[in-house]
């Protein structure tokens, strides 16, 4: 079983997947976010730090990075976060790193939906992003969410979230200035969205 790194897990859905066939560590900012991966992957080694500085001390077959890394809002933000996974990743080794979207994808848009549970419980939910300054490195997504509880009562949640936005050019020069070998895929996927670009550094043996 191959040793592998992930930064920025969440609620640890992502492991919940691959621990099947890797050993996980699972890094995240949030203790609330750990505990709630811990519940799902209690035999993951789950350790709390910021995917920019967290220094483990060891190195990995391979570090992933999901989604997370779209909230490195700055080119300094991201290169420590490359370094982060350059640093923890073997020689030999391999780092992916999935942003949602990038400078060649981005889209304003909105999207909306939720599901309701048999004991009365639903959500529903409205995500609308844009690019304020179309000539910086950040975007802004609104989330507007309609919580039911069992007894019908509804909860109206709202926050906005800042994410990062960079172009392809910037992340093989960023990789590439690390250490890494770096390339780049389109990701293959049949849902109802946009492809993302999956970002791939090797680190060169010895």
């Amino acid at each position: 079983m191959r040793d592998v790194l992930e930064l920025g897990i969440g609620g640890g859905h992502n492991a919940s997947h691959l621990k099947a066939e890797f050993a996980m560590t699972l890094v995240d900012l949030s203790a609330e976010m750990l505990d709630v991966s811990r519940r799902l992957n209690p035999a993951c080694e789950h350790v709390e730090g910021d995917m920019r500085s967290v220094r483990l001390g060891r190195t990995f077959d391979a570090v992933f990075v999901h989604d997370a890394v779209d909230y490195m809002t700055s080119e300094a933000d991201l290169r420590a976060a490359v370094a982060t996974a350059y640093a923890h990743c073997r020689p030999g080794g391999s780092a992916l790193f999935a942003p949602d979207t990038t400078a060649e994808t981005f889209a304003a848009g909105s999207d909306h939906g939720g599901s309701d549970a048999p004991d009365g419980r639903g959500a529903r939910y409205l995500e609308w992003s844009w690019d304020p300054h179309p000539d910086d490195t950040w975007t802004l997504t609104a989330y507007a969410f309609l919580l039911r509880d069992a007894a019908g009562s509804v909860d109206v949640v709202h926050e906005t979230h800042r994410t990062g936005l960079f172009g392809r050019d910037v992340w093989l020069r960023l990789l590439a200035a690390t250490g890494f070998e770096p390339d780049w895929v389109t990701e293959q996927t049949t849902e109802d969205r946009s492809p993302r670009t999956l970002f791939l550094g090797r680190r060169p043996p010895g």
